[in-house]
This record gives C-alpha cells, sequence and structure tokens, in this order.
C-alpha cells in the first residue's frame, strides 16, 4: 500500500512539473560562432536528453567491443566447466555402480577437460581401481600426495594400495607422513598406532595414542582402556628383566582397567610375591567378579608362595563364592574348584563341583574328570572315556581374535593387527550352526568389530570392492621378513602367526583346534569280561607318567 502511494505521489509530481514547463515556455537563445539558435526551453531539454542518451549507447558499444575477447574467454571456460562437472558426476555414478568402461570413458574426458581439478584424479584412481588397474590407480595417488589440496586422499589412496599388495613397510611409511599432517586423519592415526604396537613398539605406541586422545581422535573412556593394554604389553615385557618397572607399568593399566583380566593376573602374582597380599587379593577379586576367568583363580590360588595345597583350595573356594550369578561365572568358578581340589587331593570336593557339569561336558571338565578318575580310584579305563569325551567335547571359551585362538592373551591381533582384539569366548560363538565332519578344519568369517570411540576408515576410495580382484595370499614368514612388523618379546606367538598387518582384509579366518561340538559320551564295553590294566601292557608304562601321560596321548 505504501509503494503504491509512494507511486502516485511521484507521478503527481512529474505532472505538475510538466505542466509548469507548458505554462510558462520561455525561450533560448544560443550564439555560437556563426550560428544563432532560439528555441524554447522544452526543445532544448529534449534535445540533451536524446545527446546524453546517444552517448551512453555509443559508451556502452565501445566497452562492448573492448571486453569482447575476455567474455568469449568466459563463455568458453563456462562451457567446458559445465561439460567437465557433466563428466566427473557421470563418471563417479558409473564409478559408484560398477560400471567400468563408462567410468573410464567419462575420467578421459574429465582429464581433457580439466586435467588439474582434484576429482579429475580421484575419478582416474577409482576408475583405475575398479578396471583392476594398480599401476595407474597408484601413480594417480601419488600424484594427488604431492599437491597440498589432495594430499591427505593421496596418502589414503597409497596406503589401501600398500595393504592390497601386503607391502607393509610402505604402508607405514605412508601412514606415519599422512599421520604428520597438520590434521591427521583417524585411519592415519590409527593405523600408525597399530603398526607400532603390532612391532612390539610400546613407548611409540603409548606416545601415539596420546597424540590421538590430545587432537581428539578417540573419546576418553577408549583411551583409558587402549592405555591399559598396552601398559599391560609393556609390563609382560619387562616381567622377566626390570620388575620394579613392570610393576609400575601394570598398577597403572589397573588403574585406568581395574578389570582388564591379564593385567589383574599379573598384577596381583607381582604383589603377592612382595608380600602386598591384601592389595593383590583386591584387585584379582575385583576383575573377578566382571570377569572370572582361570588366570585370575590361578593367580589368586597363589598369592602366598609356600603355601599348601589345601590352603590354596580354602582361598580358590573363598574366591568362587564371588563369581557374578550368570552361568559362566559359575562355570569358572566350578572348574577352579576342581583344578585346586584335585591338586590338593581332596577327591571329594572336586567330584562335587564337576559333578553339575559332567553331563554336557566341555573340554576342561572332561579333562578334569579324566584326571579326577586316574587318582582317585586309578580307574585308567575310565579316565581314557573321559578323554575320548573330551576329543569331541565343545570347546571352552579361549582368548580369540578375528578367528585366531591363542593360549595365552595377546595385546595385538595376529591377523588384523588391532590392539585389544583379543575377547575370553567360545572360539566357534560367531560361526554359523553348520554340520562340520570330525577333522576338517572350521573356517568361519566373524566380523571385526571396531574399537569403542573409534571412527571407522573412510572407505571413499574402495568404492567397488565386491568387484576388485582378492588380494594374492600372503607369502610365508621368511619371504617377508624385510616388511613385516612383529610382535617381539613376550608374545612370540604373534610374530609367528601373522608377522605383518596387512593383506588381512579378505582372508580366510580359521580357528586351528578344529574339535566338532557334540558329546557321544563314553562307549559301551563290549564284553563282560574285567578289562586288562594298561599297566600290564607291554611297551607302555602307565605307572610311571600316569595321568599326564594319557593326557598327552589324546591331545
Amino acid at each position: 500500500m505504501l509503494r503504491v502511494l509512494l507511486y502516485l505521489i511521484l507521478v503527481g509530481l512529474a505532472a505538475a512539473g510538466a505542466a509548469w514547463f507548458a505554462g510558462h515556455p520561455g525561450d533560448v537563445q544560443i550564439t555560437w560562432l556563426d550560428w544563432h539558435v532560439t528555441t524554447s526551453v522544452g526543445v532544448l531539454a529534449s534535445a540533451l536528453l536524446i545527446l546524453v542518451a546517444l552517448l551512453l549507447a555509443l559508451v556502452s558499444l565501445l566497452r562492448a567491443i573492448w571486453r569482447a575477447p575476455g567474455a568469449f574467454r568466459l563463455w568458453r571456460r563456462t562451457r567446458r566447466g559445465a561439460r567437465g562437472y557433466l563428466a566427473l558426476s557421470q563418471g563417479l555414478i558409473a564409478v559408484g555402480s560398477g560400471d567400468a568402461r563408462a567410468a573410464r570413458k567419462f575420467a578421459e574426458e574429465a582429464r581433457r577437460i580439466a586435467p588439474s581439478e582434484p576429482l579429475t584424479l580421484l575419478l582416474g584412481a577409482q576408475s583405475a581401481q575398479l578396471a583392476g588397474d594398480r599401476a595407474a590407480a597408484e601413480t594417480m595417488f601419488k600424484e594427488m600426495a604431492g599437491r597440498a589440496d589432495t594430499k591427505a586422499l593421496g596418502l589414503h589412496g597409497l596406503f589401501i594400495e600398500a595393504r592390497r599388495r601386503g607391502d607393509a613397510v610402505t604402508g607405514r611409511l605412508v601412514a606415519e607422513e599422512a599421520a604428520q599432517l597438520a590434521a591427521p586423519p583417524a585411519w592415519a592415526a590409527q593405523a600408525v598406532l597399530d603398526f607400532r604396537a603390532a612391532a612390539g613398539d610400546w613407548p611409540g605406541a603409548l606416545h601415539q595414542l596420546a597424540r590421538n586422545a590430545k587432537l581428539g581422535l578417540i573419546d576418553k573412556p577408549a583411551h583409558a582402556r587402549r592405555r591399559a593394554v598396552l601398559l599391560t604389553a609393556q609390563a609382560l615385557a619387562a616381567e622377566d628383566g626390570d620388575r620394579d618397572f613392570a610393576r609400575e607399568r601394570v598398577l597403572e593399566a589397573l588403574r585406568l582397567a581395574p578389570t582388564l583380566v591379564p593385567a589383574a593376573a599379573l598384577g596381583g602374582r607381582m604383589l603377592g610375591e612382595a608380600g602386598e597380599l591384601r592389595k593383590a587379593a583386591r584387585i584379582i577379586e575385583t576383575a573377578w567378579k566382571a570377569n572370572p576367568h582361570p588366570d585370575l583363580a590361578e593367580a589368586y590360588a597363589h598369592l602366598r608362595p609356600g603355601d599348601s595345597a589345601r590352603d590354596r583350595l580354602a582361598r580358590v573356594e573363598a574366591l568362587a563364592a564371588k563369581a557374578p550369578p550368570e552361568p559362566a561365572g559359575r562355570v569358572e568358578a566350578a572348574l577352579a574348584v576342581a583344578r585346586a581340589a584335585l591338586d590338593a587331593r581332596e577327591f571329594a570336593a572336586a567330584r562335587r563341583a564337576l559333578e553339575p557339569l559332567a553331563a554336557q561336558p566341555t573340554k576342561r571338565v572332561a579333562e578334569l574328570m579324566a584326571e579326577l578318575e586316574e587318582l582317585e580310584s586309578g580307574d585308567v579305563g575310565r579316565a581314557r572315556e573321559w578323554m575320548a569325551r573330551a576329543l569331541h567335547a565343545r570347546r571352552d571359551p579361549a582368548w580369540t581374535a578375528d578367528g585366531f585362538v591363542s593360549e595365552h592373551w595377546l595385546p595385538v591381533s595376529p591377523v588384523t593387527g588391532r590392539l585389544d582384539a583379543f575377547e575370553w569366548k567360545d572360539p566357534l560363538a560367531e560361526l554359523a550352526p553348520e554340520p562340520v565332519a570330525a577333522g576338517e578344519p572350521v573356517v568361519g568369517a566373524p566380523v571385526a568389530r571396531e574399537p569403542a570411540g573409534e571412527p571407522a576408515a573412510p572407505a571413499m576410495i574402495d568404492v567397488a570392492a565386491h568387484d576388485l580382484p582378492a588380494p594374492p595370499p600372503s607369502p610365508p614368514p621368511a619371504a617377508r621378513q624385510a616388511s613385516a612388523a612383529r610382535v617381539r618379546g613376550k608374545f612370540p606367538e604373534a610374530a609367528e602367526a601373522a608377522p605383518d598387518t596387512f593383506a588381512r582384509g579378505r582372508a580366510e579366518r580359521i580357528i586351528p583346534l578344529p574339535h566338532v561340538p557334540d558329546d557321544p559320551g563314553p562307549e559301551p564295553d563290549a564284553s563282560d569280561e574285567p578289562r586288562a590294566e594298561p599297566a600290564d601292557a607291554p611297551g607302555v608304562e602307565w605307572s610311571s607318567q600316569g595321568w599326564r601321560k594319557l593326557k598327552e596321548l589324546f591331545r
């Protein structure tokens, strides 16, 4: 409404001005040289307006002519930019859809139109990956790594290519370079941490972990847990040397993660040897209430060196009473009591602990029952029946990481190189329940979990991994000594199993102890005749080896 009113006012003023000039025409005389012009004020004003309009048109024409080359160049550049954008967008869509031919075509067109654009280099690298041309992809990534605006992207691509071909040396160098950037990406920081931990470089791994926390790449709970794992590994490595240093490290680890089983077992053992029994017992009990484990029971039983077997049994019974009410806790408590009772030759207590578990025995239960039968009554035949059941019994929980089963806890997975990957669980829990013939290897592909608080590594490089050929199998350890990141010191199992942390993305995860989870039970006697004692069998000295010899025969 205000705009309409203002418009009407302006129109009225213009009309009033025109009427006033019309009512007062006046005369104007111009004398210039021999020219004498006489006209009215209105005509002169109209002539001036026309002259100004002509001058403005002439100036505009001259300016357009002057700017024509630049305008033409701008038009061509805009047209090429539109064509390049179309080629890049269609090429990325082709890469995402797995069309290698179209991706290569659009990558070549984008390279011809805009060869220096970052997205052109990315499209070229991804189309080469999709076509299986690793050399071309690596060339593109090297070119990106040499530019300031695409350095992180190029290094990530080089890291992935090194991982594909199992080149641990190049991968570590690339990750170290990426981790030194002003804003290091999360994948580089985690890769450097894993490399240093896999190589047994515990001080370097601790330094990198602290840097990751300072940069905000992991949260506080994840930082505390991983630092505790690294400190425990450092303490285990120094246990046979500098025991004071090992004790300091493991106690710090327990302050960060009181329920970490290997730290609690080591800390309790070291404190017990130093005579600090109350503190050692409190540490082990705290971890036991959260995670009942045989190592904790063993450390608790031997807190005071020199105790008798009956004293150890009483101590383990007290610890078993503090087990959590879950089935796994009750099972571990019963097995710990049975083990201590057998050592104390309290066979009735051992049988009471094992009887609830004997209906569906696991491997450990069957072995303990075999030992009980052999020690209590000397019935070697019955012991052999239990050992036969142990061969086919269900697996007990074990330290498992990425399908690899270890007899001892390891800080790093020898399959993927992940830190803090081992869990105390049934190795077959993550496998599909398919029937497996006895004696055949059990092959599974459990999903590897990301550590808590850690962001997943970017997957923008490997957008078509399902169409890429599988990486070649890893060479034997002797052939990759120059590029392997080995776990040294207290962890020889990891060094022998997987000396490098590469070529693991599609590797089959094989559990090396393929026992079928069934229990046929003891076989019935073929006749009613009494069995001959094994001691009478020629060539076998049962009396000298006893239970230990039996157990070795059935492993």
